[in-house]
């Protein structure tokens, strides 16, 4: 898969950025492409090699079929969360790292329940932001709305579910 500049992609685990430039790099006698990555929700950047982009799993915004999809599971039911942090938090960073928006959801929505049940502790109380994050930017991108309204339909699905959006702490 390749990209333009200007293209819209998902990093795993950080989110949504912009391919701001395309550039080679000589190492020794070979010479490799990168995609220059900007984050504008910290303006970090990053350095992608062609030859890692798949292996990374940098890909395009989800469509907005997958949207609904996400949106409809937050909205559904309970999620399992496994009681034993050590074990859960190794689920739970597999999944933010796979860059898969439907895990990322379910990370989200399993750390939810279990903030009403006890409190998180502070990693899981920033992959929790994380995964808030990666969402809010991902249905933003993909339904063309700003932030804002991201905010509300991600508000408006956990609530079905009996779960709200956390105040960004």
């Amino acid at each position: 898969m390749t990209f333009q500049i200007g293209d819209k992609v998902v990093y795993p685990n950080q989110g949504v950025g912009t391919i701001e430039n395309i550039s080679s790099r000589a190492f020794g006698a070979a010479y490799e492409k990168f995609y220059l990555l900007r984050f504008g929700y910290n303006s970090v950047t990053v350095m992608v090699p062609f030859s890692n982009a798949a292996n990374i799993g940098l890909r395009r915004v989800t469509k907005d079929r997958e949207i609904s999809r996400v949106l409809s599971f937050l909205s559904n039911g309970w999620s399992a969360v496994n009681p034993d942090w050590k074990a859960r938090f190794k689920d739970n960073t597999e999944k933010m790292q796979s860059g898969d928006l439907l895990k990322a959801a379910e990370v989200f929505k399993g750390l939810l329940h279990l903030q009403l049940e006890k409190p998180l502790s502070f990693r899981e109380k920033k992959m929790l932001e994380r995964a808030r994050h990666m969402l809010l930017s991902e249905i933003s991108i993909s339904r063309s709305v700003p932030e804002i309204h991201a905010v509300s339909m991600l508000q408006r699905a956990l609530a079905k579910a009996g779960l709200s959006l956390p105040p960004l702490s």
